[in-house]
């Protein structure tokens, strides 16, 4: 229950934050303190402080709040109180990096200098955001690393990255630089970067010999001690697959609160899926076999070890044959199936269900890598061992490249594991089915690969298994979780329907003032898709003012193109279309623009209709050249519609029309960023007024003036 000191606490630090700067209380901002606030402080705990399961009292907080509600400070006022009261970490998980950087940098520094509330914060990374000394020594050293994945080639580096990597050292020695990638001063391309850092499978740890100067391990000791961690959706879940608490705090022992929700159960669906390159993976494993063979050829190694790595290279050569004979059965399943590497380069399979054979096949595969996993396993055992008790006579980093090599060996195993465990599954009785297919893959040589591919199509099942069931408690926020004005596709999604309260709390943006929806008539539906970029490029020549910032926002990049290429002279010099340059540098442009008085026109695809922020001038019209359906040849959505349909439901109606509403509710949300912004939405698509579901989208958007041609 949310005791009298802790209410006063939270509504003290709201009163000097709005006072300190001056500013006026928002409704919405108040409500979603006070629900996030009541649903935290009333878990239940045992005597050991934990949640109690047995208790009935929902622990998961689920609020929508529109833009400008100022949702970063709502829950940071309500949870890092309740956080400290209960003994627990806070830990703030957002899905993009410009939002976790805006926290970091700007909201929690600003709540803590005005609320009163005093704690302490910092930002964790994986491993990927930092560099690994033990690369950067080899490359500066002369060494070469070991290639460690299919394609890689293991060259030295071009002279130019030498250079930029004796200046990482030189700045490590000056304590100019933190080993941080995102604090470097100059570029660092992703291909050079990538040289220099690692990840956990690659990373030796506490064996490394450069650990006690180690950048990652400095700033996972600095989270240790923090109250308020800052985090997003990806390392959330790779902290949970490696089982939770080796990189954050234990989820039984975190609040966590999901910013930007609404991402959460893709990024789960992306972060379990499973695919496997079949003729990547031979080569894979033919290049480990040499690894471990060149191993074997030392001398100093122990009969119980030499025994285990000669284990693994022959499970891995029976792994590559087997490979070798699944190969032309894919490849005979997907020609079959008229799957053309340049048009229709998949095959899926059909409620998840694949062939017999394949079955067959897949769990003799599983079989075969769980063997090699399990020898390798055994010798990264004993090698750790060794390494600790300074049994091998063999250099530091010889001993450290072995173990990376095993690492790799062990984690690629088990993502085949992984795989073909899902394709030698008993399909028939999943529920809800996994998603299973097959496709042409064109590879660098020029020549032509197959990835077998599996993923569930629902993230709810392991959000309950492995963070709902077993955190204290967790706040999920976004200004778009409801569809059609109900929480339920977001429910069937992330499974918290029966453990959540819920609340939307308002805007205080007055839509009916700021601005209205135009639905103008076009000369044709979008189902006639010439005709209808036809109608498009006649409506934008008449209704674009070229003196003024506009989005105009396109669900395919084939339709983009063709009105960007039938526009006229005038129009067209004022655009800037996407991938025309990096997204950065195109927002970059468009704001000078508007800056300069000259107008500006951004053509966009679906990213430019989320987290885009162009405020003020910068975007006073929003053009939506029709209803955001998804594109229908997705897997997992179509795996996720047989489904429903075969329950006796409508996919289209469950699935389609509320992810679109929901697309085009994020679409509308370019248009006002600020309370003082006015404009106009624009929707090209009448489907909005002469369909029974486009009816019901056109309600469901933010209250605007609407204007019906």
């Amino acid at each position: 229950m949310l005791d009298d000191q802790l209410k006063t606490e939270i509504q003290d630090g709201y009163r000097q934050f709005l006072n300190s700067k001056e500013l006026k209380p928002r409704y919405g901002q108040r409500l979603m303190i006070a629900h996030i606030a009541r649903c935290l402080s009333n878990v239940k705990t045992d005597i050991e402080g934990k949640r109690d399961r047995d208790s009935t009292e929902p622990h998961i907080c689920v609020v929508e709040a529109g833009t400008g509600t100022g949702k970063t400070l709502a829950y940071a006022l309500a949870a890092i109180p309740v956080a400290r009261a209960m003994g627990k970490s806070l830990v703030i998980s957002t899905a993009t990096v410009a939002l976790q950087e805006q926290i970091v940098q700007r909201d929690l520094p600003d709540i803590r200098m005005h609320s009163g509330l005093r704690f302490n914060f910092r930002l964790a990374k994986g491993r990927g955001r930092y560099l690994c000394l033990s690369k950067l020594d080899g490359h500066l050293g002369g060494g070469i690393q070991a290639a460690m994945y299919p394609d890689e080639i293991a060259l030295a580096p071009p002279a130019d990255s030498i250079s930029l990597f004796q200046s990482m050292a030189d700045a490590l020695m000056e304590g100019s630089w933190d080993g941080d990638k995102d604090n470097w001063k100059g570029a660092l391309p992703d291909d050079t970067w990538q040289q220099v850092t690692t990840d956990h499978v690659q990373c030796s740890g506490r064996r490394c010999a450069h650990i006690k100067n180690c950048s990652f391990f400095k700033a996972r000791e600095d989270l240790a001690s923090a109250e308020v961690i800052v985090a997003n959706h990806d390392l959330v879940l790779a902290d949970l697959a490696l089982g939770g608490g080796a990189i954050l705090p234990d989820p039984e022992d975190s609040i966590y609160v999901f910013d930007e929700a609404h991402h959460l159960p893709d990024k789960v669906i992306n972060h379990f899926s499973f695919q496997v390159r079949v003729g990547a993976t031979i080569r894979w494993l033919e290049q480990a076999e040499k690894g471990l063979n060149n191993i074997l050829a030392e001398g100093g190694l122990s009969d119980d070890f030499r025994g285990g790595l000669e284990a693994a290279v022959v499970g891995m050569l029976n792994c590559r044959d087997m490979l070798g004979v699944c190969k032309p059965l894919l490849e005979h399943l997907l020609e079959s199936s008229e799957a053309e590497p340049s048009r229709n380069p998949r095959l899926r399979f059909e409620h998840g269900i694949a062939p017999e054979e394949l079955k067959s096949q897949a769990h003799q595969l599983k079989e075969a890598f769980v063997s090699v996993v399990g020898d390798v396993s055994l010798s990264l055992d004993q090698l750790e061992v060794a390494m600790d008790k300074r049994q091998l006579s063999h250099p530091q980093d010889v001993q450290e490249q072995w173990l990376a090599l095993f690492s790799n060996i062990k984690s690629r195993g088990e993502a085949n594991i992984g795989l073909w465990r899902s394709f030698a599954a008993d399909s028939q009785n999943e529920d809800p089915p996994i998603a299973r297919w097959l496709q042409w893959q064109e590879n660098m040589g020029g020549g032509l690969d197959i990835d077998i591919c599996s993923s569930p199509v629902l993230a709810a099942n392991t959000l309950t298994g492995q963070l709902w069931n077993r955190c204290f408690s967790a706040v999920l926020t976004s200004a778009t979780l409801t569809a059609l004005g109900s929480f339920e596709r977001f429910n069937m999604r992330t499974g918290v329907d029966n453990i959540a309260q819920f609340e939307v709390v308002p805007s205080p943006f007055n839509h009916a003032e700021a601005g209205e929806i135009f639905v103008p008539k076009l000369a044709a539906e979008p189902n006639d898709s010439d005709g209808h970029t036809d109608a498009v490029i006649d409506t934008l020549e008449n209704i674009v003012d070229i003196k003024v910032g506009t989005l105009v926002l396109f669900s395919s990049r084939w339709q983009m193109e063709r009105v960007f290429e039938g526009l006229s002279a005038d129009l067209a010099a004022v655009v800037l279309v996407q991938d025309s340059c990096s997204k950065q540098e195109l927002l970059r442009k468009h704001r000078e623009r508007i800056d300069a008085n000259q107008g500006s026109v951004i053509f966009g695809l679906a990213s430019f209709a989320e987290g885009v922020d162009l405020p003020g001038d910068q975007c006073c019209h929003v053009i939506i050249a029709k209803i955001p359906f998804a594109v229908p040849d997705d897997p997992v959505e179509q795996t996720l519609s047989e489904w429903v349909e075969k329950q006796g439901r409508n996919a289209f109606m469950e699935i389609s029309v509320p992810d679109a509403a929901l697309r085009l509710v994020q679409a509308s949300g370019r248009l006002l960023r600020r309370e003082s912004d006015r404009g106009r939405i624009t929707i090209l698509d009448r489907r909005l007024v002469t369909k029974f579901y486009g009816k019901r989208m056109l309600k469901s958007l933010p209250p605007y003036r609407q204007v019906i041609e």
